[in-house]
C-alpha cells in the first residue's frame, strides 16, 4: 500500500510503546561484543518533523511523545536516541524506528531497510545516509524473507506494517512462523494497531497458538487521538525477547494505566 504516511501519526503513543521497547532491546543487544543485523519490512523515511503541517494537523505527537517524554530518565536507550537525532535534524525532529536503531547500533552492525513508497524511501536514504544503512525500495516480506537468515545471524527484525492492507492480519502469522523457522535465533519483533472492533485478536491467537520462544506479548491502551478514531491501543509480540524486556513492558505498562486515569 502506497498511500500511508506516518508523518501524520509520528510521536504518538503507540510510537512511544514500540520505540522505547526496541530502544531497550537494542541497547541490551549491543552490550555484547559480537555484531548483529537489523532490519525492517516498512521503514518509512526514518526522521518525522513535529512541526510539519501534517503531524500539527492531528495534533498526535503532543499527545503522545510531547506528554510522555517525562516517563523515561535521561540516560533511558529511547531518550538517548531521541536526543541524538535532535542534535543532527532539529529540536522538532522525531526518529523513527530506523532513526532510534541508528542511534543505537555500532558501526559493525549490519542494518537493512524496506520500503516501497518513493517518496519515503528517498526520504529515508537521505535520513540515514551517515549510518551505512542498506535501503531496499522493495516488498518488504518479499526483500525479508530472502535475506534471512541474516549475515551476521544474530540480530532483531521489526515488522511494522501500516494493516492498511487488510489481509496482513490474516497473513503475517503463517509468514511469521515461516521466517522463524528459517531463523530461529532472531528477534523477530511485530507491532499492531489495536482499533475498537478489534482485527488483531485472531492474528494474535493464531501466533500465540505456534508456541515461539520467549515471547513478550504486551498491550496498552490509550485514549483516541480524536472523536471517532479507531485506533485505542497497540501492541508488540515478540519471539527470542531480550533479558529485561519484560520489566520495561511492565513499567510502560503503569505509565500508560495512569494515563487513562480520570484527572482529581
Amino acid at each position: 500500500m502506497l498511500s500511508y504516511q506516518h508523518i501524520y501519526h509520528a510521536g504518538n503513543l503507540a510510537d512511544v510503546q514500540k520505540h522505547a521497547l526496541m530502544a531497550v532491546m537494542l541497547d541490551y543487544m549491543t552490550q555484547k561484543s559480537k555484531p548483529l543485523s537489523y532490519l525492517e519490512t516498512h521503514a518509512a523515511r526514518g526522521v518525522y518533523q513535529l512541526d510539519d503541517a501534517a503531524a500539527l494537523k492531528t495534533g498526535e505527537a503532543e499527545a503522545g511523545i510531547g506528554r510522555a517524554q517525562d516517563w523515561f530518565a535521561a540516560d533511558h536507550p529511547y531518550m538517548r536516541a531521541l536526543e541524538q537525532v535532535r542534535a543532527v535534524h532539529g529540536a522538532a525532529s522525531y526518529p523513527g524506528s530506523p532513526a532510534v536503531a541508528g542511534a543505537l547500533l555500532r558501526p559493525g552492525d549490519s542494518v537493512q531497510l524496506c520500503e516501497l513508497h518513493p517518496q519515503e524511501a528517498g526520504a529515508l536514504r537521505q535520513a540515514m545516509r551517515t549510518t551505512g544503512a542498506k535501503i531496499h525500495q522493495k516488498d518488504g516480506f518479499e526483500t525479508v524473507m530472502g535475506i534471512c537468515p541474516p549475515t551476521p545471524r544474530r540480530g532483531a527484525l521489526l515488522i511494522d506494517p501500516s494493516y492498511e492492507i487488510k489481509d496482513d492480519y490474516k497473513t503475517l502469522p503463517g509468514w511469521i512462523g515461516k521466517l522463524h523457522r528459517k531463523w530461529n535465533v532472531g528477534v523477530i519483533a511485530l507491532w499492531y494497531p489495536i482499533l475498537s472492533d478489534g482485527p488483531h485478536k485472531p492474528m494474535i491467537a493464531a501466533l500465540a497458538a505456534q508456541g515461539f520462544p520467549k515471547v513478550l506479548h504486551h498491550e496498552v491502551v490509550f485514549p483516541p487521538a480524536r472523536k471517532g478514531h479507531r485506533m485505542v491501543g497497540s501492541g508488540m509480540f515478540i519471539i527470542n525477547a531480550p533479558f529485561g524486556l519484560h520489566e520495561e513492558a511492565q513499567r510502560l505498562t503503569k505509565r500508560f494505566v495512569a494515563l487513562r486515569a480520570p484527572m482529581r
